[in-house]
Formats: C-alpha cells, structure tokens, sequence
C-alpha cells in the first residue's frame, strides 16, 4: 500500500533505491547476497580437491543457474520501476533465470540422486532432455501469465504457480520415489535414504509456494508490512534456503556414491552437456524475445502498459 517508487525513474535513481528504504529494497537485497554467496561455493568446490574430475561436472552446473536466478531476480526488482515495459522485460528475464535453474537442478539429480532401479533406465537417459523442454514451458507460461494480469488476475497467478510448480515436481520425483520407498520403514533402506537435507529443502519449497499464493502475512494486516516482513521477502529467503539446503543434499548423494561414479561418465557426457545447455539458454532466450516483441508492439494505451486497472484499483504488486 505505500512505499513504491516513481514508475518512471532512471537507471541510476533504480540503482541508488536499493540503498534508500522502499517496498522492494529487502527483495533487492535478499537475492544480491546470496548471488555471491553461491558463487563462493561454486568457485570453491570448482578449485577445491577432486573439482576437475568428470563426475563432479553435474554439480557445477548446478550451481551457474543457481548463481544466475537470484542476480536475475535482484536486477528485476531493482530496475522495475523504469518504465510499464522495463518492468515486464526485467521479469520476462528472471522467469528465464528461474527456469533455467530448474533445468540445472536434473543434472544433479539425474547423476547422484535417481534410485538405483532407475539407473540407466529410459527415465534415466531422458531426465535432462525433459527438463530441458520444461524449461521452455516455465518460461512461455510464467512470461504469458503477465498479460492478463490486470484483467484475469487469478488466471495470471495460477498460470505462474503451474509454470513453477510442473517443473519443480518433474525434477523432484527421484526424492519423492526415494522418500515412498523408505516411507514406514523401522530400518535403514541404505543409498535410497533421503538426507536431512533433502527434506529442509522441500519443506523450503513447500513454504515458498504457499508465501507465494497466499499473501500472507500482509493480507491479514494491510500497509503494516509494506516494507519489511510481506510475503515477497519472505519467499525470496526461503527459495534461498532451499537452493542451500539442495546443495548440500546434492552433496551428500555424491559422496554417498562417490566410488561408483568415479568409474562412471555423467549421464549426457561433455558435449551433452554443453548442447543442452546451449539449446536451453538459446531457446529461453528466443521465448522472451518473443514475448518482448509483442510487447514493445503493444500501443500505449494498452492495459498491459498501464499502471492500474481501470476503476482506479490499487497498483498490483509484483510477485
């Protein structure tokens, strides 16, 4: 309800925001520190002992989209505020950030994390590629959800839930068969046990959709949350939580299984990898310029462009 900035403000006034207290600084702030925070992990386990061998190929590239996704996210809330069309650019990018990040989180996934009755199985062999396509859906639902905004604003919240939640749950169904296989079991089911940081991870999902829906806290006491504590801030930390939390449980799958995949080659190879990155980052990429176009085609007068529905409604906060 109150602490937004000029809707017209200049590079330099949206940089300077970040440092004065508004309605965004605390979303500006708890991506850019955790950026580099997951660039000190990635740079350390890049360098460290053992960071050259093959098998450790699926964690790094985790760990780039896990870097990129809240760096997107801070220069979207940061720069937002330039123009009605900069603001739907910068979040047209850090959807693809976002999507990306849940294609790097197969790579893991499928090279440490599948149930051993899964290895080298059709699943198995297709797991990246389907990601990747998923990508390209997150990307296409999450960027379109930003049209009918103003006037089907529930229709653009479910649209943006399904774009997130589909590919979170593809990537998720080895943790969710390994946590139904050992579910009930008074003895240890040996490699399918999940760690503890798998389960801190999903619990962080769980509480990151729901901030996300809900609105909550600020819906239940409007304007007092305005600046610190709304729902925003709230599902920014714990998507950062539970990027930490997945690294380590990724971590630990690795090394539960460390001796078998020293003698194996992750599943795509170098050059899978490379391809499929490059095809992901070229695809999502064509998809929001796509979107871009037709909304630099769009006339000024377009309700996409304006700041507020017609009856004069409150302006509609990003999430």
């Amino acid at each position: 309800m109150s602490g937004y900035r000029r809707p017209t403000s200049s590079a330099v006034d949206c940089v300077l925001s970040s440092f004065q207290m508004t309605n965004e600084t605390v979303n500006i702030w708890t991506h850019f520190l955790p950026t580099w925070y997951f660039l000190w992990r990635l740079l350390a386990l890049a360098e460290g002992p053992g960071g050259a061998e093959p098998y450790r190929r699926p964690l790094l590239v985790f760990l780039l989209p896990a870097c990129l996704y809240p760096f997107a996210s801070c220069c979207a809330h940061t720069f937002s505020s330039m123009s009605p069309r900069a603001r739907h650019i910068c979040y047209f990018l850090d959807y693809g950030a976002l999507s990306l990040y849940s294609l790097g989180c197969a790579f893991p996934y499928a090279a440490y994390s599948m149930p051993a009755s899964w290895l080298h199985g059709r699943l198995h062999r297709l797991f990246v590629p389907a990601a990747a396509l998923n990508s390209f859906l997150c990307t296409s639902l999450s960027c379109y959800s930003r049209f009918p905004e103003l006037e089907s604003p529930g229709l653009s919240k479910v649209l943006r839930t399904a774009a997130f939640a589909y590919p979170f749950l593809f990537d998720n169904l080895p943790l969710f068969y390994r946590l139904g296989l050992c579910w009930g079991r008074t003895h240890s089911c040996g490699q399918e046990e999940l760690s503890p940081s798998h389960g801190y991870h999903l619990l962080c999902a769980l509480l990151t959709g729901f901030l996300f829906a809900s609105h909550l806290p600020e819906r239940l006491a409007p304007g007092r949350f305005d600046y610190i504590g709304h729902s925003h801030q709230l599902f920014h930390i714990c998507a950062v939580l539970g990027t930490h939390f997945q690294l380590e449980a990724v971590l630990a799958d690795m090394g539960a299984r460390q001796a078998w995949l020293a003698t194996q080659e992750p599943p795509l190879g170098l050059q899978g990898t490379v391809a499929t990155l490059g095809l992901a980052v070229a695809g999502n990429l064509l998809i929001i310029a796509a979107f871009t176009a037709a909304l630099l085609r769009a006339p000024r007068t377009c309700l996409l462009l304006q700041g507020s529905p017609p009856d004069g409604g409150a302006q509609v906060k990003e999430q």
